[in-house]
Order: structure tokens, then sequence, then C-alpha cells
């Protein structure tokens, strides 16, 4: 007598494993996308100074054919998830069908990991060298995708393992092709230092000279329309920026704003710290126990670090236009 071979758990299993990942990325791709549509901001535990998920959320490449990029994610994930429970749902009276739905659609679960796998590989590799932020949310998002393939590949007994490898070669390919080509105008816009299409650029500063205490370094970007009715609407609800002229990252606040928008946070918004700094208030900074610089005050709440314009409009309840110039 031959014993039949017992399947293994993780091929019993691995439907379930997989829908319950799928889930997870759905719910987070869809708190996401949440934020971004009603201009909130995301819950994302950052050092001050250092950037953050918003400071990712908020640059170009969050955004993909005018829609949120966490919106094709919250897609990809929910097609992930009905990929996997699609053929426990049939009833066992159906074999036939059931047999041919679960071919289908592991071979759907295949191509879909390959390329979010891909994908979220770029998206990586622009997190670490481009936006050089820490995003726990994209990470997560990355460990899901390489999750949902492992156990696309080890949770069926594949009777052909040349084709598992020649369709990873095929769509892998494609999603990356595809990938360079959403992007070119984004990579073209910070290569140049010019916008593209409307695209914001990015911004960073090194210092090479001393600072002045007068105005700290010279602004170096220009401002538009959407920059200076930021910097009006801040002043006109009584915020509050307290720098100090010797802070980097209170410069790169200012290379945010631009030269020219940033003369009104300088009139009425700007509370200088440093004691030998022009206009010093330092009895103004100590009051309003200040840690750090630069320090954002609106509405009664206080905003530590470098902040993206998104977030201080959201933050202060602006609703002019927010086609701002540059990010972080």
């Amino acid at each position: 007598m031959i014993r039949r071979r017992s399947t293994p758990w993780i091929q019993k299993w691995s439907r379930p494993l997989i829908a319950a990942i799928a889930g997870c990325g759905a719910l987070t791709t869809g708190y996401l996308t949440i934020e971004k549509l009603t201009g909130g901001s995301a819950a994302c535990v950052a050092q001050a100074g250092a950037k953050g998920c918003n400071d990712v959320l908020s640059s170009p490449w969050a955004t993909v054919f005018g829609q949120p990029l966490a919106l094709f994610g919250f897609l990809a994930y929910t097609s992930m998830l009905i990929f996997a429970v699609a053929p426990l749902v049939l009833k066992s009276g159906e074999s036939n069908s059931r047999k041919q739905l679960e071919n289908q659609t592991w071979w759907l679960l295949l191509m879909g990991a390959i390329a979010m796998s891909v994908f979220s590989s770029y998206l990586m590799y622009l997190l670490s060298f481009q936006i050089k932020a820490t995003c726990l949310y994209c990470i997560a998002s990355a460990l899901f995708s390489l999750s949902l393939l492992v156990l696309t590949i080890i949770g069926r007994a594949w009777e052909d393992i040349g084709q598992i490898f020649f369709t990873a070669i095929i769509v892998g390919m494609v999603t990356f092709i595809g990938t360079l080509g959403v992007y070119a105008g984004v990579n073209q816009s910070l290569n140049t230092g010019e916008s593209t299409s409307g695209k914001p650029v990015q911004i960073s500063f090194v210092p090479t000279v001393e600072p002045n205490p007068a105005f700290g370094w010279e602004i170096t970007t220009t401002s538009t329309e959407a920059e200076t009715a930021l910097a009006n609407h801040l002043a006109k609800i009584g915020a509050k920026e307290y720098v100090a002229y010797w802070c980097p990252h209170c410069h790169e606040q200012k290379l945010l704003f631009g030269k020219e928008a940033y003369q009104t946070i300088n009139d009425s918004v700007k509370v200088e710290c440093a004691p030998n700094g022009l206009k010093a208030q330092p009895e103004l900074c100590k009051a309003a126990k200040i840690q750090g610089f630069p320090t954002w005050v609106i509405n009664a709440k206080s905003y530590s670090g470098v902040q993206s314009l998104e977030e201080l409009a959201t933050a202060s309840g602006y609703t002019g236009p927010r086609n701002f110039k540059y990010f972080k």
C-alpha cells in the first residue's frame, strides 16, 4: 500500500497568509491615501530635523498620474487579497471550477508579487539615495511585497520551476522599465535643478561658509504665488517660527519658501533665538520652551524641525494654491 504524501503546512496555509499580509498592506496604503487626499499628515515618529514619512508623502515621487502613489498601492494589495481568497470561497462541490480558479489566481499572484517587489525595490532606492528619509510605512510596504513573493513561490507545488524564472524575468523587466518611464520627469527635474511639468524641485543645504549674524546664509531660491500666499497666511494668523541664524535646518526652511516669500516670514513670523543674532529675542524663545530649531508654533501647537510647505499649509488651515516649487 502506497501512502499518499502529506501536503506541507506552508502550502495549506499559504493563501490565508497571503490574504492576511495583503490585507495589512491594503490598510496601510488606504490610510496613507486618505491622509494624502484630505491634506492630512500621517502619524509618523521622526527625529527632530530629520526627514520622515510626511516628507516622503509630499515629495514628487509620491504622486503618479496626478493621484497619490498610495492609492495604486491600495489597489495592488486589494487585488492580491482577492486573488488569494477567491478559490477559498467556492463550495467544495465545485471542484473543477475551484481547481481552475486556483491555477489562474496562482499565476496572477506570482506576477503581482514580482511586479510589486520590483517597484518596491526602486522605491527603497529613492528613499535611501534621493529623498534620504526614513519612512516606516514605505519600509513596511516593501517587506509586505517581498513576503508576498516568497509565499507565492513556496506556497504551491509548482510543476515547472523554469516557467517561474521566465515569468519573473519578463514581469520584472516590464515593471522596471515602466517604473523608470513613470518617474522620468521627476528624475530629470532633479538632475537639471529645474522644474519639469510643474513638478517641485528638491532642495538641500550644506554650509560651506560661516553664517552672518544678520541673516545667516543668503537665500538662493525664488518664490512663486503659492509660497507668497502661504507666507502671508502664516503672518495673518499669528504663526511663529523660532530660529537661530547659525542653524542649517533653519536655512533649509528659508529655501523652501524662497527669497521673496520668506521676507514676509522674516518681518512678521520669525523669532531669532540666538543672542548675537539680528533683532534677537532669546527671552521669547525661553518663555516658549524652545528645544530645537526651527520650531513652528501654529494655532497653539508646536512643530519641530524643517516642515514641508504642505505640512505648514495643513497645520495652519491654508486654503490657497499648493503648487509649491520646492520640497525637502
